[in-house]
């Protein structure tokens, strides 16, 4: 039985080498056609700086990566083991399922830890560096342009038009972001940026304006004839305070506590990204359960059939993080508990299937 255990683990990490790959270039490519093009606009960046931004991105994408990777690999795996019929020969020399597939319930142990570190302080950290490279880079550029039709980071306010003449642009939308929690969010039908002596972009004056301002928790409607936004976070270079969303698991927890010695009472959305994190590094514990007896129940050998399956499941797991994000400025609806749901879903719906699976004969 050991040689099989053996054979069972070595298929599982051979597989996941190669999942791992697919997954992280997949997501690393996302990145970097949304953040690493203001890199390749900078005139300064270099092909060294290119490939240490990639780098940093490297541990932000790997939480993410890891947990499907483990899910696709745990269903290819043992969905050709059942179709091939070495399951039922197993299960004919008296061997339990459960004993078999030990090893690797000790593995996604062991990759879920290692999510842990991904998910609590690389990955965070990584994205932070990342966007401070990419941030210096682009500040550094005295003759920076907007573009057409994309968003650009301004610090912490968000850009976008759709006409730009030089420093003048039409339909134009902004968000501002306050303590990571977007706080206002307007259209105007022009707009012009104001730059300092060295060329960089201190305010943004809109005109004939409409949206929304949040103020004391609750949106409110504004329009006019002009707006100005100061932009004082882009000037501030690398000193920008990270958003909750990016920030690790001890400056998650010294941030709750500052909120709470300033009289905060609702910390719920620090609590949110908190237990995100814990709870989404048991991700591969709950996939690898699951993926187990539905790798049987599939009986298919074909690649195609195991990825689909393992892109369903994630969608279905990583929508009540969605969800939970969407509430996080509702404490009534609990969304730092909601984060917890799918894992104990797929655990238990997981354990109940590969003990069904062990009772067939």
């Amino acid at each position: 039985m050991m040689t099989l255990r053996l054979y069972l683990l070595r298929q599982v990490l051979s597989t996941l080498g190669i999942t791992v790959t697919v997954f992280t270039f997949i997501l690393l490519l996302g990145n970097v056609l949304h953040d690493v093009l203001d890199l390749l606009a900078s005139p300064k960046t270099t092909i060294g700086l290119f490939f240490q931004a990639l780098g940093l991105l490297i541990p932000f994408v790997l939480s993410f990566s890891l947990p499907i990777a483990s899910l696709t690999a745990t269903l290819l795996v043992f969905g050709r083991f059942s179709a091939e019929q070495e399951l039922t020969a197993a299960r004919a020399g008296g061997i339990s399922l459960v004993s078999l597939v030990s090893p690797i319930l000790a593995l996604s142990t062991a990759f879920a830890v290692l999510c842990a570190v991904f998910n609590c302080q690389l990955g965070p950290a990584s994205r932070i560096g990342f966007k401070r490279l990419r941030d210096n880079l682009v500040r550094s550029s005295s003759s920076l342009a907007i573009s057409e039709g994309r968003y650009i980071e301004l610090g912490n306010v968000t850009l976008y038009a759709h006409k730009v003449h030089g420093d003048n642009m039409e339909d134009v939308r902004v968000f501002v972001a306050t303590n990571g929690v977007c706080s206002i969010d307007i259209a105007a039908e022009t707009g012009e940026i104001q730059r300092d002596a060295t060329g960089n972009p201190t305010a943004m004056v809109l005109r004939q304006f409409q949206g929304l301002v949040r103020m004391s928790d609750q949106w409110q409607g504004t329009a006019g004839e002009e707006y100005a936004i100061d932009i004082p976070a882009y000037r501030a270079s690398a000193d920008d305070p990270p958003e909750l969303g990016e920030m690790t698991l001890r400056q998650l927890l010294a941030e709750r506590k500052k909120r709470r010695a300033e009289g905060i009472e609702d910390v719920t959305p620090v609590n949110v990204h908190l237990h995100r994190q814990v709870a989404f590094s048991f991700a591969c514990i709950g996939f690898t359960l699951i993926g187990i007896p539905l790798g049987i129940r599939a009986h298919r050998r074909e690649t195609n059939i195991g990825v689909a399956l393992a892109l369903w499941l994630m969608l279905i797991y990583y929508s009540f993080f969605v969800l939970a994000m969407a509430f996080e400025t509702k404490p009534q609806m609990y969304p730092h508990l909601l984060v917890w749901v799918p894992n104990f879903l797929f655990q238990g719906v997981g354990a109940w299937l590969l003990w069904r699976s062990d009772r067939v004969r």
